[in-house]
Order: C-alpha cells, then sequence, then structure tokens
C-alpha cells in the first residue's frame, strides 16, 4: 500500500462525512481535478482502505428502536465450532456487529430488535443453532454517540 498524503486524508474525511458526495463535489473541496479525486478514491478501494459507501439509517425510525450488546461465552473454540457459530451470525440479519474479544467473554454482539419479543426471537434462534456457555445481554438505554468516523 502506498503512504497516503494530506489530500488522500482530505478526500477520506469528506466520504466519511457524506459518502454521496460526487467527484465534483470532492474535487472542488480538495482542490483537485475530477480525474485526479477519482484516482485517488479508485486506488484508496482496491487498497481496501475505502471498504464501501453505506447510507447510514436511524434504526428507531426504521423499526429497530432497541439496541442489544449479547456477551457470549463459551466452552468450545475448534474451527468447526467457530464456522457453525459464524454462519448462525450470518443468517440473523439483526446481529449488526460480531466481535471476538479477550478476557472473560468470548464474542460480543450487537443486535438490533422491534421489541424484547423480538429480541427473545432473535436469542432463541442463536441458542438453537450453537451451543453456548453462556449469553449475557446488555440493554442500550440511551444512545449518546455513535459514530462510523474515524480520526483521520
Amino acid at each position: 500500500m502506498k503512504p497516503m498524503d494530506n489530500k488522500d486524508r482530505v478526500i477520506l474525511r469528506l466520504l466519511q462525512a457524506d459518502a454521496s458526495l460526487s467527484m465534483n463535489e470532492l474535487a472542488d473541496r480538495c482542490a483537485l481535478s475530477r480525474t485526479a479525486v477519482w484516482r485517488r478514491v479508485r486506488e484508496l478501494e482496491e487498497e481496501g482502505v475505502i471498504r464501501g459507501r453505506v447510507t447510514r439509517l436511524d434504526p428507531a425510525r426504521m423499526g429497530f428502536p432497541l439496541t442489544v450488546f449479547a456477551l457470549v461465552r463459551t466452552n468450545q473454540h475448534s474451527d468447526e465450532w467457530f464456522e457453525k457459530f459464524s454462519a448462525a451470525v450470518a443468517s440473523i440479519p439483526e446481529i449488526l456487529e460480531f466481535h471476538r474479544t479477550s478476557g472473560d467473554l468470548d464474542y460480543l454482539l450487537r443486535i438490533v430488535a422491534r421489541d424484547m419479543q423480538d429480541y427473545d426471537r432473535v436469542y432463541k434462534t442463536l441458542i438453537k443453532a450453537v451451543d453456548l456457555a453462556d449469553v449475557s445481554s446488555t440493554f442500550v438505554m440511551e444512545t449518546i454517540k455513535s459514530d462510523t468516523a474515524l480520526p483521520i
């Protein structure tokens, strides 16, 4: 990967704030030509720095007002078990994030649900799919900060 310069960082800051900016708008804000911006964006995508461009939706307005962090502990650590667990998580669209962690807990899941009954359905689906030692759920009462922009 080639080193990023200040122009790359400016482009990334702008795209993190608004991925819908056109190449012309990016070029104007970066003081570069449209072609130069297009080339830089394409290179950043090819190098995996830009992994995708998405529209962030408000979960509550989309009918998912409940956010749950599920803390998962397992007694199994085989590749076969992990593949089964990963497939189960991938099959449940309400699970938005899946992290392997260190310490007492093995995995952290961020889940959205319509209500408590909907979360219970997700929970039951998960525990039927794979053997887990413990699942402890923490329910978000209020989101104070939620961002996706990295501090570039």
